[in-house]
């Protein structure tokens, strides 16, 4: 069972632009004054094209499906959100708390990845949960240890316990749940995804620890980590907010390991944290300030991993 894939499906975005329904509770966003519609768009595919291409040229397999006009999904660009792909052949649909997100999910994508030659036998569908205002948007909310079957999750306005629950018994994962803040306006307020303060790779973690303001929680989080051998690669709220929690590993030609992540994600790491990460992996960082502004998610929100077996002939 790997932790990392050579797989990535992606959505090449035609109407990028800042979600005024998502904005309430993601505090990453930001309103860029006085550039057009059109601008945004453009800076937002050239950020993708080239983190597409950064990707390709390593090995990773890279599935871009275009995104279309109609309907109007300013956000399709993270579809790890509404889409999981696990390696029982089983697809998991997700509740969204923004309306105009639920449109993002789309049947094709299923036949899509049929056609490049992957197996898809079952699909466990959480969607119904929206009438309800019940959400848990997908690998956002949830951050899989797909070894060693924990799912992590910081409780949000996007992320219901109940939900998650069920998840782990549908797809057999032992839940780590635990409430992650950051500080807006001197307050503290709910994270709004759990893979924006961290990242579990296959031998190490990426973790706010400041971020989990109970003790308990926090330290049944790094016993969870630790009894995994998982080396614990501690980041502050202030890189959390230039998206250093946002990373993912994925598998490049010859099976070798890069840990993936925005130009500002590297930019804000120290030397150690650096080191530490390069003994596990080689990073591979790419531009993404219009997205991470105007979207207020970054590159592993762009990555919806694979990990559906081959279709045998």
């Amino acid at each position: 069972m790997p932790q990392a894939t050579n797989s990535i499906l992606m959505i090449r975005p035609v109407a990028f632009r800042m979600n005024e329904q998502t904005a309430v509770n993601n505090y990453y966003q930001k309103v860029i004054e006085n550039v057009l519609p059109a601008t945004v768009q453009a800076k937002a595919l050239a950020e993708f094209d080239a983190f597409v291409l950064k990707l390709k040229n390593v090995g990773v397999k890279v599935i871009v499906v275009e995104d279309t006009l109609e309907p109007n999904t300013p956000d399709s660009i993270f579809p790890n959100n509404w889409i999981s792909f696990h390696q029982n052949a089983t697809v998991g649909l997700y509740p969204m708390f923004a309306q105009n997100r639920r449109l993002e999910r789309r049947d094709d994508i299923l036949d899509i990845l049929e056609e490049e030659g992957f197996e898809i036998v079952n699909t466990i569908d959480y969607t119904e949960a929206e009438d309800e205002n019940v959400f848990l948007e997908g690998t956002g909310s949830l951050v899989l240890d797909r070894i060693n079957r924990k799912a992590y999750c910081a409780l949000s306005p996007r992320a219901d316990e109940g939900l998650v629950i069920e998840f782990c018994e549908d797809f057999e994962y032992f839940p780590v749940i635990f409430k992650a803040n950051q500080t807006v306006n001197g307050a503290r307020e709910a994270i709004y995804h759990t893979n924006v303060m961290m990242c579990v790779a296959p031998n190490f973690a990426v973790v706010c620890l400041n971020c989990i303001d109970d003790k308990k929680e926090r330290k049944n989080l790094v016993k969870h980590l630790r009894e995994d051998g998982k080396e614990i690669i501690a980041i502050t709220e202030e890189q959390v907010s230039n998206f250093a929690g946002n990373m993912m590993s994925v598998l490049g030609d010859n099976e070798k390991e890069y840990i993936v992540m925005s130009q500002s994600a590297r930019q804000c790491l120290t030397p150690t944290q650096i080191q530490s990460l390069e003994k596990y992996a080689t990073i591979l960082s790419s531009n993404a300030d219009t997205i991470e502004a105007c979207g207020g998610g970054s590159v592993r929100c762009m990555m919806a991993e694979v990990f559906l077996p081959k279709a045998t002939i």
